[in-house]
């Protein structure tokens, strides 16, 4: 998410979402902190989108709850935003679709729309004239001189910009690490001819649900070898059914059948196209991999390709879902090099050619890892730009520019909003703390009945187990933590302390001392006193 700011109007480009890392237990996602936005709302004027990816579009189910202001976004990219909101129960009646090479007025701000190639259809970037000033955002971009559409980045409206005068540009970093030029998406295609040629059982290709050309090419082929296609996922089949109402998809009358009807045709006549390329434990192809899936069972014979490199901190799942697909006997192809998987992001050598064509007086990398951020920076000063106006920004930099200037002048409250279930924001650090500490150790619940009057114990200590130890083969242990807890009992009666929290805190401390002693492990203990 970037906000674009000129006194009090302001535009706001992308708003997506990232999947939880590894440490954030039981997450399901993660969405932009918005305060900033919230409080400036009555500055806001629209929201302007690049393309139709989760990591630029998933927060709008839970931003458009909060604000009412017009979506700007090519005809793809709000068909699959419409469906979302759709999902979440969400309506937002001020979408405006708008199409490459036009230019609208958003307050102060002409914004442009820029034709580029990237691993979805429909994919902009922007061109914002602002009072001081050209911006030129790329989005997510690469260059592809053969696309699947026929429609290639407009070379001509970047140099043309460039010609006039940019003064910042903010470019796709993804790839700033990758020496060279970023292969087409048709060289996939051609990968995929040489699977399907040689396979003798059904084919099962899993890629991301939004690449949209990718699932063109497998579509294509399929068809070229007289195979039917499954679509199976959830999003897969909404994104694959939406781009067909819009024409982003075509498929022959019949080439397309329900996953339930793959029965009643031979095995080397089907084609699946599924979810589940980074191994994620819900999608359909982990689940099929886990034999857990109701529809579809993989079988010996069977040809599956994942046409997709890992996302940094999924290669364990992915690895995982590959070893339990060969454990079935399915000849698995994921690997890169096999040719069933391109970036969408720009190399090195077309980021060089951004910047030439754009010439900017000032630039800001974005859309990446730090390190990433850091590798084109390092690019830009070795074309020549002036360290200093390469401008380095984390989440919630200020960046200000005049016509002659550029520096970081502040900060605002950035970060994220964790997202579990139906609670937005309601798990924050010390939540996310008890659930590792739960996760590592476990968790013993010691419950003590007493008389409110005379603090004498009416029943217990009872005490419960959960992740820490198996009680049944740890009787000797419970009965000496009970004894332990006895004793502080005891202590706190002979020293005639009848508050409550200090006799629950001093049972903790001693049950942890003792278990740790015993065990070396530290579970969460939860002391419970019952009064009667």
């Amino acid at each position: 998410m970037t906000i674009i700011r000129y006194g009090d109007e302001m535009i706001m480009i992308d708003a997506g979402l990232m999947f939880p890392e590894n440490d954030m237990l039981g997450i399901d996602l993660v969405i932009p902190d918005i305060t900033y936005v919230m409080e400036n709302k009555h500055c806001l004027k629209a929201i302007i989108l690049t393309h139709g990816h989760e990591d630029h579009i998933g927060a709008l189910p839970y931003i458009l709850k909060k604000l009412s202001v017009p979506v700007y976004g090519t005809k793809l990219t709000l068909g699959i935003l419409t469906g979302r909101l759709k999902e979440d129960g969400v309506e937002c009646k001020n979408l405006r679709a708008v199409s490459g090479g036009e230019i609208v007025p958003v307050g102060c701000f002409s914004v442009g729309f820029i034709r580029v190639n990237h691993s979805i259809p429909d994919s902009v970037g922007l061109s914002i004239k602002t009072p001081v000033g050209m911006i030129v955002h790329t989005g997510d971009f690469k260059l592809d001189y053969t696309p699947i559409d026929g429609k290639m980045t407009d070379f001509r409206r970047f140099a043309d910009l460039g010609a006039r005068g940019v003064l910042l540009l903010m470019a796709d970093s993804t790839n700033s690490e990758k020496e060279g030029h970023t292969a087409s998406e048709r060289t996939v295609g051609a990968a995929f001819n040489r699977v399907f040629q040689n396979a003798t059982g059904r084919i099962i290709v899993a890629t991301f649900s939004s690449n949209v050309h990718r699932i063109q090419q497998a579509i294509d082929t399929a068809i070229r070898y007289r195979r039917r296609v499954a679509i199976l996922g959830r999003s897969m089949v909404n994104v694959v059914n939406i781009s067909l109402e819009l024409g982003y998809i075509h498929a022959p009358e019949g080439t397309i059948i329900d996953v339930e009807d793959i029965r009643s045709y031979p095995a080397n006549k089907i084609v699946i196209i599924t979810t589940g390329s980074q191994g994620e434990p819900m999608s359909a192809l982990t689940r099929m991999a886990m034999s857990d899936h109701r529809q579809v069972d993989v079988i010996p014979g069977d040809t599956v390709i994942i046409s997709a490199t890992p996302i940094p901190g999924n290669e364990k799942l992915v690895a995982k879902t590959v070893d339990n697909l060969l454990r079935l006997g399915a000849n698995v192809i994921h690997r890169r090099e096999e040719g069933i998987h391109v970036s969408g992001h720009a190399s090195r050598d077309e980021l060089r050619l951004i910047h030439n064509l754009v010439k900017p007086k000032f630039f800001m990398p974005v859309h990446g890892e730090l390190h990433h951020l850091f590798a084109h920076a390092k690019l830009a000063e070795e074309m020549g730009m002036n360290r200093e106006n390469i401008l380095l920004g984390e989440n919630g930099a200020v960046i200000e520019l005049t016509r002659d200037s550029g520096k970081i002048a502040g900060h605002v409250q950035a970060g994220v909003i964790m997202v579990d279930g139906l609670g937005v924001g309601d798990v924050g650090n010390i939540v996310m703390r008890d659930r590792r500490q739960l996760s590592q150790d476990g968790i013993m619940i010691v419950v003590v009945t007493m008389n409110r009057a005379t603090g004498r114990i009416v029943s217990g200590p009872d005490i419960v187990s959960r992740g820490f130890v198996y009680v049944r083969e740890s009787e000797r242990l419970m009965e000496d933590a009970r004894s332990r807890v006895f004793h502080v009992l005891k202590r706190c009666k002979d020293d005639q302390t009848s508050d409550w929290m200090t006799i629950k805190l001093n049972i903790r401390d001693a049950l942890a001392q003792f278990l740790f002693e015993q065990t070396r492990r530290r579970p969460m203990i939860l002391p419970i006193i019952v009064e009667v």
